[in-house]
């Protein structure tokens, strides 16, 4: 509790399409952190950040930031620079993390295997690149959103054309990937340790952004039903993701599971807190209530991440 004391910031809201979602994390933050007994001021994260910061004093930053500049190393770097410390990943492994193409890049070093894919960028033929894929389904997402706004699953080329053109409204670079049809799973990593596994079965069949943040769309299964031996090899994949990556704090690792294999998806280095979050949902399979978990994520703020 070594920030007791002092004035915490809890940044949210922001300027990325998962803006509302940021907002609701950041309330539960709030209070959670207010029911601890620490002095909270809640921050938005617009361009008069810096001087919100200075006027109010803030000594420490919580981030609760989803997506564009928020988890992806800027407002990371702008702390940095004005020797507030912040919680969770740094500048370099928030970068690193919310690129999924390089995410998958640097995971790979170190055995964690993702389905294949390519990477559609500005210079890329995309209707000479729609021509020559003959395996569908694809999943098709931009490189650097979550939430997974702007995710399609394309079953002929023609499909596939659109989606492409549909995710690049929120990114000039587009990942496509093999459809892996299985089962999804995440790990929440937490301080290097990984917490219970978690499965999501949407209702819908698509873990999508309904199915992610309104209450009753979505079965959490809490462990995984998973064989012991596969269980345990996820949670590790899980940690050296997380390392590969040069994360801190909470993260979460996603991955499809296809009978004895697994694919990496994607690490989020801000993992939501709402009422409808996994990570809350995993600290709490091992006996770690809400605000708890907040102020462990605090007391690991730090500067030189």
């Amino acid at each position: 509790m070594k920030f007791k004391q002092q004035r915490v910031g809890v940044i949210m809201g922001g300027t990325s399409a998962e803006r509302e979602v940021s907002l609701r994390t950041g309330a539960a933050i709030v209070n959670a952190l207010e029911e601890r007994g620490y002095t909270v001021i809640a921050i938005d994260a617009d361009k008069t950040l810096p001087a919100q910061l200075i006027s109010q004093q803030i000594d420490v930053a919580f981030l609760a930031v989803h997506g564009r500049f928020g988890e992806d190393g800027t407002l990371q770097g702008m702390l940095e620079i004005m020797q507030i410390p912040y919680t969770g990943s740094g500048v370099l492994a928030s970068a690193l993390a919310i690129d999924k193409a390089m995410a998958k890049r640097v995971v790979a070093q170190d055995g964690v295997v993702s389905p294949a894919g390519h990477l559609i960028d500005e210079v890329t033929d995309v209707e000479e690149f729609c021509a020559q894929c003959h395996q569908f389904p694809q999943v098709v997402k931009p490189v650097r959103e979550g939430s997974t706004l702007g995710i399609a699953i394309a079953r002929n080329q023609a499909e596939l054309a659109n989606a492409i053109r549909d995710a690049r409204t929120f990114d000039r670079r587009v990942l496509v990937e093999e459809f892996i049809d299985g089962r999804e799973v995440t790990v929440s990593v937490m301080n290097q340790r990984a917490l219970a596994i978690i499965e999501v079965v949407p209702e819908s069949g698509f873990y999508d952004y309904t199915s992610k943040y309104t209450a009753g769309k979505t079965q959490y299964l809490v462990p995984a039903p998973l064989p012991q031996a596969q269980y345990e090899a996820i949670q590790r994949a899980a940690e050296r993701s997380y390392a590969s990556l040069g994360c801190r704090g909470a993260a979460r690792v996603d991955f499809m599971v296809r009978g004895d294999d697994f694919y990496f998806l994607e690490v989020n280095t801000i993992p939501g807190m709402t009422e409808t979050s996994l990570l809350p949902k995993a600290a709490a399979d091992c006996g770690m209530d809400f605000a708890i978990l907040v102020e462990e994520i605090l007391d690991d703020a730090s500067l030189d991440r």
